[in-house]
């Protein structure tokens, strides 16, 4: 159970995408979460994901956050920073800790946690995560949450995170050199996830596709936690480049024809439309049919899932994931995409919008902001923990003063009677 903030608390997600930089403004109070403001700008100083120009990341995080400032109306000095990229990799680890009969605490869980984070993993390489799969009181298993319950031995099962130490740290620079903190840096699709799924769809299984600009990230859902992630290497810029190479276009125009006009099933688009091509190096625009146009688009998106359903099936999970699947990210916004992918996946497909807000809604009301309101979630869980353990840590003082009291009370009372 999640405790609640008891003081209204601004929160800021900041989601570090290959296409684009969005900051977003929440305040989180007992009532839940409340956007306040958007910052969105385009970016071009990361690849896949990564970072690969210092000067063009930290400009494009300022203009996201001064755009967020001034329409939410506060001053932002902390972000909840996302990372993602192909240098993301996931694996399964146990934990162990002994509870000696007694009941199952706060305490006992960080302890399990960080048993199974201690694991060796390469030089280069940092934990980012570590997810539960499921608790085990002795030989019960298939736990939630083990607080509470009486046993002798804890166990956990997690999903660890890792990723390449050198590319968070690059995050955390561009962050800083803007002069902001990082409170935590965070999974981008693992924070997508959360922004769009219900309880009831993680719980009987359900599949997250996150296609960005630079990567498309899958994540699996079964009995209530995460049971796989991983990153396929192509995304909406892979479309692009098939796009410009295919009619012979500028990059910024081939965007273009696949944000306004693309397609990604061929068969939805009539004979008779057409679309202007501009010509590249001087060359004059050209009109061609739009079908054209889908079929350059239509085996790199059929290439991009055809990889997630191999990938579902190698996990064994695939018949586990009866709510099918959920898209976000951008890229996700061609037409014909869901259709695309029902076919390929064999399985109902949804987009992907933020749930669980209030406040100025709209501004984030699409598959490409579900990141930038995940992080924020993920910064007010945080919030609401670090109270609870507070909340915790203050009772055995609790307890003390209440004897202390208790026996001074007595004190006297024996004193009275001894006096008369």
């Amino acid at each position: 159970m999640r405790k609640a903030i008891t003081a209204p608390e601004v929160i800021v997600g900041l989601e570090l995408g290959s296409t684009k930089v969005s900051a977003v403004v929440g305040e989180v109070d007992a009532d839940g979460i409340t956007i306040l403001g958007l910052g969105n700008v385009p970016c071009r100083g990361l690849r896949k994901g990564v970072v690969s120009n210092i000067e063009w990341t930290v400009r494009s995080i300022r203009e996201a956050i001064d755009a967020a400032q001034t329409m939410a109306g506060v001053e932002i000095n902390t972000v909840y920073a996302g990372v993602a990229g192909s240098h993301v990799r996931s694996q399964v680890s146990d934990g162990v800790c002994a509870i000696s009969g007694r009941e199952v605490t706060r305490a006992d869980l960080d302890r399990v946690l960080e048993g199974a984070r201690a694991i060796p993993v390469d030089a280069d390489r940092m934990i980012l995560h570590a997810l539960p799969r499921e608790y085990i009181v002795d030989n019960q298993d298939g736990i939630r949450d083990p607080i509470g319950m009486s046993g002798v031995r804890l166990q956990v099962r997690v999903n660890l995170v890792t990723a390449a130490t050198s590319c968070v740290q690059n995050v955390i620079r561009c962050v800083e050199r803007c002069g902001l903190s990082v409170a935590d840096v965070v999974l981008q699709p693992l924070a997508s996830a959360d922004a769009v799924l219900s309880e009831d769809e993680k719980e009987i299984g359900v599949a997250v596709i996150d296609m960005g600009g630079g990567t498309t990230d899958l994540l699996l859902y079964a009995d209530g936690g995460i049971t796989h992630t991983s990153v396929i290497p192509a995304g909406g810029n892979s479309i692009t480049s098939d796009v410009a190479a295919g009619l012979r276009t500028p990059m910024a125009e081939a965007e273009r024809l696949k944000r306004n006009s693309g397609c990604a099933l061929g068969r939805m688009i009539s004979d008779d439309e057409e679309i202007e091509v501009p010509g590249v190096g001087g060359h004059s625009p050209r009109r061609v049919a739009r079908r054209l146009l889908s079929d350059i688009i239509e085996p790199r998106v059929e290439e991009i899932f055809s990889e997630a359903r191999r990938r579902m099936e190698e996990t064994g999970l695939l018949e586990q994931l009866s709510s099918g699947c959920v898209l976000t990210g951008g890229a996700t916004l061609m037409e014909g995409m869901v259709e695309c992918a029902e076919e390929v996946l064999g399985m109902p497909v949804r987009l992907g919008f933020p749930v669980g807000i209030k406040g100025i809604v709209q501004l984030v009301q699409g598959p490409q902001y579900a990141t930038g309101v995940g992080l924020v979630r993920y910064g007010a869980q945080r919030l609401a923990e670090s109270e609870g353990r507070e909340d915790a840590a203050a009772l055995p003082e609790r307890a003390a003063e209440r004897t202390a009291a208790q026996g001074a009370k007595s004190g006297f009372w024996n004193w009275l009677r001894a006096a008369f």
